[in-house]
């Protein structure tokens, strides 16, 4: 009888292990324009306007046109060359317009209420899109440091920023805001 209870304790062990191995993967997060451009049966255009760069992180405005059906959407690209010794990576954040004034005012706040306090402990203050970018600022060590994130799960793909360069980033996000 134990031999019977050990063998099935065995049996559903590597049941479970199989099922797991076996887990999707998880798929990148969308913006709402990447997911318009994404669409099957359409004949998509994509217009790129240059805003500006931020250290080495280069802004964009994508215009995003079907030409079949002539709808529309623009957004905000962040691209950042990232090289090693081997290979160059591009590492992309698609911002949607509804998004950019989210940041627009996340920066304002980090700048004129959390950045001048003093906290006692670790503190993370940050803003995320919908397709994976994150903005923010941690307190560390005595002083504030800020970055920008163009992908979720890549620890590569990180702009560290002086504070200075939030109000250099304000200032493109408005230029980008005005051409869309």
């Amino acid at each position: 009888m134990d031999r019977k209870k050990l063998i099935m304790v065995w049996a559903s062990i590597l049941l479970s292990i199989q099922l797991c191995a076996q887990a999707p993967a998880k798929e990148k997060a969308q913006s709402n324009a990447e997911a318009f451009s994404a669409t099957a049966g359409s004949l998509m255009q994509k217009e790129f306007v240059e805003i500006g760069t931020l250290k080495k992180a280069k802004i964009q405005v994508v215009y995003y046109t079907d030409l079949i059906s002539n709808a529309k959407k623009s957004a905000l690209k962040f691209e950042l060359d990232v090289v090693s010794s081997y290979s160059t990576d591009t590492k992309v954040a698609i911002l949607d317009v509804d998004e950019i004034e989210g940041l627009m005012k996340s920066i304002k706040i980090m700048q004129d209420k959390v950045m001048t306090t003093v906290p006692t402990n670790y503190t993370e203050v940050y803003y995320r899109g919908r397709g994976g970018f994150e903005g923010g600022c941690f307190y560390s060590k005595g002083a504030w440091s800020c970055y920008i994130k163009l992908e979720k799960y890549d620890s590569k793909s990180y702009v560290w920023l002086e504070s200075e360069d939030l109000t250099t980033l304000y200032g493109l996000l408005e230029q980008a805001k005005a051409k869309m």
